[in-house]
């Protein structure tokens, strides 16, 4: 039955004036039940005596409880505490004399947990180790300035007072002695417990309200990366440094022209091109310079303050459960749509945003075996020009390449590796690639012309960054060499020690400033050696675009780069009946164009020899010999399965694979070839030539390019040797000029 507080106050004797009213009953019941919380308080406070003041012996304080051991609890949350708030550590340690004045003889001292935080986060060996004495029933109190010393967390707390009153230790604070197995006490312990959590939860609130309100106006003074620094007007401007500023510069012009981290990682260790950071493991925030790691360029390369954003809430701390403990972990990265704070063009800038994103993106796609299914991979490098581009159009999976020895094959393995399926479709390589790259080479041929223009510009601008990076090293070793002379001459001579060690100083110094010297000089020298190309010959290099594409000299890398820009995905498919592998290229324009490429036979590869040039040897075997069948092929502009001219040993070698006849002269008896022809009729060859193109002397060929072949009874005609002798004749006659309707110029007028 509900009664009312009037009823409740003369019972529990509560003075109704300190008890705040309000019009609204629930929120009339909890004032009430804040009010009672009060009160309950400071009735148990009261009613504790209080030690040391020159009252009684606390009753609490049993012999038994004093002939056990006092554990005195230290702890403070973080290393900076211990440093600047030192009282605090002093205050604990006193506890101590505090024990041995209520009646303690063993007292220990727990000090494991100094710079440990207790919210249950992280590991505390000293309060495991409290856990632990107090398993063993040899504790009879557990002193700590107050309860948030002994834990912040509900779970820890609670913990410790169920074991202090199972083994009936008590709790002594700087307000009295708590007895766990009393339900005043533990209810007060409770309450003390609870209010230490929530007054943590809180500071952490307002902490972090402020916090994020100050970034959201771009004035939170964060750490800044290596080539910023905050002004003292609050705003933050890049480092006065301007060598610092050019190599940072560099970095993400080498990511532009090379596409990846990794290789603008190797590009500055090749050049020896050392890159400003601030060490982790330093105390004072000094700058150095060092060759870079991958780390660095990585953290530098992704980081949005360098395109001028000022961002927080970037990383985010997770928990999670191990050993049925919670455990943080902080530095996961977000994505950009959960950052908490990103002001864009707040600052001066080392790139646009523009250029950031399409990093970014860059280094997305260059995460191997990162990304999904479905996310196309950047050029890697490898044989296979189409890696990461080719889409099964039967199960919409991505194709996989195979290296089966020095081919290339693409297949849809997916299924059977994952489901155990059987494969989709499969074929080889190289003739897609070659068929397609006709097509980019197509779209790209109109664009070559600038890019040749620009590569020129790039290369001439790649020597002069690097010539003005070791520029400005040489003039910082400079520098320091008149600076660690100066030091050198300041010093007493007859400090020998001391003169000695900046002697040493002062000769490393030189060393590297002569090495620097060194280096530009050999700079200077290669440029005179191998200048860079001018723009004629770039140019002219533009118009060959399709040799270049196809010479074994050019990166795979960048061709690999050139296909991902200009197509978006190519659809795959095998059409089983004609045999042949079926493309639809989606281009990055958004047009779509189909191509049908002709599957290779069984049992051949891409060294094979091309059909027609076998087809070519097969049909002029029996009539002519090796070297004419070598010289029509070349003719016909045929090569070998590696690209090699016909020779004669080649065609012998394609005549004995390949099972064909051999040349027997013999078996030409009623036959002649042209040369034969002239000589037969005492005649040049052009005059043969000649009655052959105008369909006088019979002749065939067996293909095109092939030497004539002239029946003999034919020569023996009379009408074609006069013919020939006419012909002959008529070349020896001189030639002369039609002079009809023209006047002499000696003629009488």
């Amino acid at each position: 039955m509900k009664r009312s507080v009037k009823q409740l106050s003369p019972q529990m004797n509560l003075p109704l004036d300190n008890v705040p009213h309000a019009e609204n009953p629930e929120e009339q019941c909890e004032d009430l039940t804040a009010a009672l919380m009060e009160l309950l308080i400071s009735a148990a406070e009261e009613k504790h005596e209080q030690p040391g003041n020159g009252g009684e012996m606390n009753p609490k304080l049993t012999p038994e409880r004093l002939s056990r051991k006092a554990i005195v609890y230290v702890r403070q949350s973080k290393p900076s505490q211990l440093i600047h708030n030192q009282e605090s550590t002093r205050l604990q340690l006193s506890l101590a004399d505090r024990a041995r004045a209520l009646g303690f003889q063993r007292i220990v001292v727990v000090d494991e947990d100094l710079g440990r935080t207790g919210s249950g986060l992280v590991d505390r060996p000293g309060f495991q180790r409290l856990v632990a004495e107090g398993c063993s029933g040899e504790v009879g109190a557990v002193f700590c300035v107050e309860a948030s010393r002994l834990a912040r967390n509900g779970r820890d707390w609670h913990h410790l007072i169920d074991l202090c009153g199972m083994v009936r230790a008590v709790v002594v604070d700087l307000d009295g002695v708590y007895d766990p197995t009393l339900t005043n006490d533990r209810l007060l312990l409770g309450m003390k417990g609870a209010i230490s959590e929530f007054e943590l939860n809180l500071f952490r609130q307002r902490s972090s309200e402020a916090i994020l309100q100050k970034a959201r106006r771009g004035e939170l003074q964060i750490l800044m990366p290596v080539g910023f620094c905050w002004a003292p007007s609050g705003r933050i401007e890049k480092d006065p440094d301007q060598r610092v500023q050019q190599a940072i510069q560099l970095v993400f012009r080498k990511m532009t022209e090379l596409g990846s981290v990794r290789q603008v990682l190797v590009w500055f260790l090749q050049e020896s091109i050392a890159l400003p950071s601030f060490p982790h493991d330093s105390v004072e925030r000094r700058m150095i310079w060092k060759l870079p790691g991958y780390a660095s360029l990585h953290s530098m390369l992704t980081n949005p303050i360098y395109a001028g954003a000022y961002v927080y809430g970037r990383r985010e701390t997770r928990t999670k459960i191990v050993d049925d403990r919670a455990r943080k972990s902080a530095g996961h990265r977000k994505p950009q749509s959960e950052w908490k704070v990103l002001i864009k063009d707040h600052h001066p800038s080392y790139l646009s945003w523009e250029e950031y994103e399409r990093n970014q993106s860059m280094i997305t796609a260059n995460g191997y075996m990162m990304n999904s299914g479905a996310e196309r991979k950047a050029g890697r490098g490898g044989r296979a020009l189409f890696s990461g581009l080719l889409r099964c159009h039967r199960c919409g999976r991505m194709m996989q390449v195979n290296y089966p020895g020095p081919v290339v094959r693409y297949v849809c393995n997916s299924a059977r590796s994952q489901y155990g399926d059987k494969m989709c479709i499969s074929f080889g390589g190289w003739r897609v690639d070659e068929v397609v790259s006709k097509e980019v080479l197509a779209a790209v041929s109109g664009n070559a012309i600038t890019a040749a223009l620009e590569a020129a510009e790039q290369m001439q601008q790649k020597r002069q960054d690097l010539r003005k990076a070791i520029e400005m090293e040489l003039e910082q070793a400079r520098y320091e060499a008149r600076l660690a002379a100066r030091r050198y001459e300041s010093v007493d001579p007859e400090q020998r020690l001391v003169a000695a060690e900046l002697e040493a100083r002062w000769n490393t110094v030189l060393q590297k400033t002569k090495e620097l010297e060194n280096k530009l000089r050999e700079s200077d020298d290669q440029s005179q050696s191998a200048p860079v190309p001018n723009t004629q010959v770039l140019l002219s290099l533009a118009q060959d675009l399709p040799a270049i594409w196809n010479s074994p000299s050019t990166d795979m890398r960048l061709k690999q780069r050139i296909v991902r820009i200009l197509i978006r995905e190519i659809i795959a498919d095998v059409d089983e009946k004609s045999r042949e592998v079926v493309l639809v290229i989606h281009w990055a324009g958004g047009r779509h164009s189909e191509l049908r490429v002709k599957k290779s036979e069984t049992g051949r590869s891409r060294r094979c020899t091309d059909s027609d040039a076998i087809e070519v040897i097969r049909q002029m075997a029996p009539n002519f010999n090796d070297q004419q069948i070598a010289g029509t092929l070349n003719r016909l502009r045929l090569r070998t399965g590696v690209g090699n001219t016909w020779t004669v040993s080649r065609v012998h070698s394609a005549r004995f694979y390949y099972h064909l006849p051999v040349f027997a002269p013999n078996d030409r008896s009623s036959e002649v070839t042209l040369e034969e022809a002239a000589e037969r009729l005492n005649v040049n060859q052009s005059i043969v030539r000649r009655m052959i193109e105008e369909k006088m002397l019979p002749a065939r060929q067996v293909v095109v390019c092939a030497p004539w072949q002239i029946p003999v009874e034919a020569l023996d005609s009379e009408t074609i040797r006069k013919r020939a002798t006419d012909f002959k004749n008529q070349a020896r006659l001189p030639r002369r000029h039609s002079c009809e309707g023209q006047e002499s110029m000696f003629s009488e007028r």
